[in-house]
């Protein structure tokens, strides 16, 4: 009797855990979102641009001589010391040469990298950088207004894909192709229409154009890749860039016509002829999905002390919506 009820006992308890037992384990973008600080140790950049993390990430000051960084309460003003340096090293050239009076700083990585919750699929080793197409003011902007104020399209605003050039100026050329004459940049993304000004227009050294790659959702802010840094092996690099093709060409003409803009044709789905099967997994990424060390970057232990500039100050509410998803806008643009 007593046998009975011990095994009656077993069966009521994992009856109750069944349940917690068949939860889904939470998604990678989450887990990495909700670590604040870097973890302790040499800067290293694990796996690949949008399938990676960053361990021992540097933070940028959220105030330079030359630039200042936006958007602070989401906490993504993280990179490699070689980000770093590129930021700081951009922002005072541009200025000193360029006629742009500083940089507005958009995304970097978030403290351990990793995928975020919303806006990027990339950004995930802290070699990834947006920076503004709006002129940095000539003044420090509060907290509040860092949240507040949007980066400003420069296209036309007759829903063309071109470029208005009031808005984006030859200062503004100069910073893209500033950015791209730097060794360490691997490419630049750009909206078609900024690579389509600078084919026609750019009158310097256009050895690095090549660099210059149009894609969708930039036309109010440019993103700057850097190669993996030399000795980090447990980078992946991307494909590189034909040096030899300045894209102006056939790849230009793509993204100037209906072709990338149209909304993808809808997918019947077929008649099942079974029950459909439980997934093995979730749908979404989890951690195990990312590099093996990306784990351990997770639990590592922050640095003691915090480096001050790692540090998010206290934003004013109320808290600013998340941004967008960048992808493909599914509306045909007029040539124009």
């Amino acid at each position: 009797m007593r046998l009975k009820k011990l095994v009656l006992a077993l069966s009521a308890l994992l009856a109750s855990l069944a349940p917690a037992l068949a939860e889904d384990p939470p998604s990678a973008k989450v887990l990495f979102a909700s670590v604040s600080t870097p973890s302790a140790g040499p800067a290293r950049a694990i796996g690949f641009y949008a399938d990676g993390c960053l361990s021992g990430a540097q933070a940028l000051p959220i105030d330079g001589q030359t630039w200042q960084a936006m958007r602070l309460s989401r906490n993504r003003r993280f990179g490699t010391p070689e980000l770093i340096n590129m930021i700081e090293k951009l922002s005072s050239d541009a200025a000193q040469y360029d006629g742009w009076p500083g940089l507005l700083v958009g995304d970097m990585s978030e403290p351990r990298g990793g995928p975020m919750i919303s806006g990027h699929a990339s950004h995930q080793i802290g070699l990834d950088v947006d920076i503004w197409l709006t002129p940095m003011p000539d003044h420090r902007l509060s907290l509040r207004e860092r949240e507040d104020l949007s980066a400003q399209s420069v296209l036309k605003n007759d829903g063309t894909l071109f470029i208005d050039p009031k808005k984006f100026t030859p200062a503004g050329e100069k910073l893209v192709m500033r950015a791209a004459s730097y060794p360490e940049v691997q490419r630049i993304f750009v909206h078609p229409g900024i690579k389509k000004d600078l084919c026609d227009n750019w009158k310097g050294d256009r050895s690095n154009l090549a660099k210059v790659r149009p894609y969708w959702g930039h036309d109010d802010h440019i993103h700057i890749r850097l190669f993996c840094p030399k000795g980090q092996t447990d980078c992946t690099a991307q494909n590189a860039v034909d040096m030899k093709d300045d894209g102006c060409g056939e790849n230009l003409a793509w993204w100037l016509s209906d072709a990338p803009w149209k909304p993808a044709e809808p997918v019947k789905p077929a008649k099942p002829t079974k029950p459909a099967k439980k997934p093995s997994r979730p749908s979404y990424k989890i951690l195990s999905d990312l590099p093996k060390a990306c784990a351990a970057v997770l639990t590592a232990a922050a640095p003691s002390p915090l480096p001050a500039a790692a540090l998010t100050p206290a934003i004013p509410l109320p808290p600013l919506a998340p941004w967008p998803e960048i992808g493909p806008v599914p509306t045909p643009r007029p040539a124009g």
